[in-house]
Formats: structure tokens, C-alpha cells, sequence
């Protein structure tokens, strides 16, 4: 992802901001058809797996090469909302309730006149049933493109900090 280090205009920061804030209702109210329709036909949605490697290690510590909690592009993210609408979704019978936060919202142009680079934080918490709570937190960065006037997330890596997920399941999107 190159970012040219060239914030927007103020009203395209707001714009942005305003359709971050937007796609994190969607997620806590469960408009899941709402919320496909804000992805690009050729959306990447890729939250990594992070290794603990010394500094020295030039692989890093987030990698394509290795496992990732999410690898989907549009066909995959339709089937999980499909499977989260089912009655039978055992993960969400009783229904999980959600908070989305996002806040440390950065905007730069993209490569194309069209596209954006946001780098944001994510907040996510999930309870269910009477005890079950479970936090994330997570650095994101998209690529939005403009589509007939419209903004969609054409890529997005969420990178979160633990080694370890700290919960059972991630039946929610970051």
C-alpha cells in the first residue's frame, strides 16, 4: 500500500470519517446487506496473524506467507453474512451484541485520483448471553476507492497487537 504522505482536503477527511463511522453502525446493528454493499467487487479483507520475531528477523512479524484469521475477498465476506443471518448460527444464538469504535483517523491520497489511505484504530466489544465479553483492538489500514460517486473499501488489513486472540471466535467483522 503506498501512501504518498498527502493529507486530503477537509471534506474528504470528513467524508471518510463520516463512512467509517457509518460501516461501524451498520456492523453493531447487524444491516449485514447494508454493510456488502460498502466493499468493492474486488475487496481484500485481510486481518493477519502476528508472530513474535526478533527485530532482526526480516520476515516480520505480520506475513502473507503464514496464517490469518481473515483472507476473503467479497465471495467469502457474502458467505459469512449469509451464515450469520441463518437461524442455526450456533456463534450467535443468543445474538452477539456489538460496539465498533473507531478513532485515530488518517487520510492520504492513494495512488489513483480516485483512491484513499486511511489508517485508523478499531475497538470492538462483543457480549453475549449473560457473562461472555470480549475486547479487540486493532490498527486498520484501507484503501477506499470512489465507485459512481460512492466510497467502498477496496482493501483492508486489520492488524491486531495480541500473538494469542484472547477470545473463543471472531464472529464479528473489524
Amino acid at each position: 500500500m503506498t501512501v504518498k504522505n498527502e493529507l486530503v482536503a477537509l471534506e474528504v477527511e470528513r467524508e471518510v470519517k463520516a463512512f467509517l463511522y457509518r460501516e461501524a453502525r451498520l456492523l453493531d446493528t447487524e444491516q449485514w446487506d447494508d454493510w456488502l454493499a460498502l466493499m468493492h467487487e474486488e475487496v481484500h479483507y485481510w486481518m493477519p496473524g502476528i508472530e513474535n520475531r526478533r527485530r532482526e528477523d526480516k520476515l516480520g512479524q505480520y506475513s502473507a506467507d503464514h496464517m490469518a484469521y481473515f483472507d476473503d475477498h467479497l465471495r467469502d465476506l457474502t458467505r459469512r453474512v449469509e451464515r450469520f443471518k441463518q437461524a442455526t448460527a450456533w456463534a450467535e444464538n443468543p445474538p452477539t451484541r456489538n460496539v465498533h469504535i473507531v478513532s485515530n483517523v488518517e487520510v492520504f491520497a492513494g495512488e489513483n485520483e480516485d483512491e484513499f489511505v486511511v489508517h485508523s484504530c478499531i475497538f470492538s466489544v462483543r457480549s453475549r448471553g449473560l457473562n461472555e465479553h470480549f475486547e479487540i483492538a486493532a490498527r486498520r489500514e484501507d484503501v477506499l476507492r470512489r465507485v459512481d460517486g460512492e466510497l467502498k473499501i477496496l482493501r483492508r488489513k486489520i492488524l491486531i497487537p495480541n500473538a494469542t486472540l484472547l477470545c473463543k471466535n471472531i464472529n464479528t467483522f473489524l
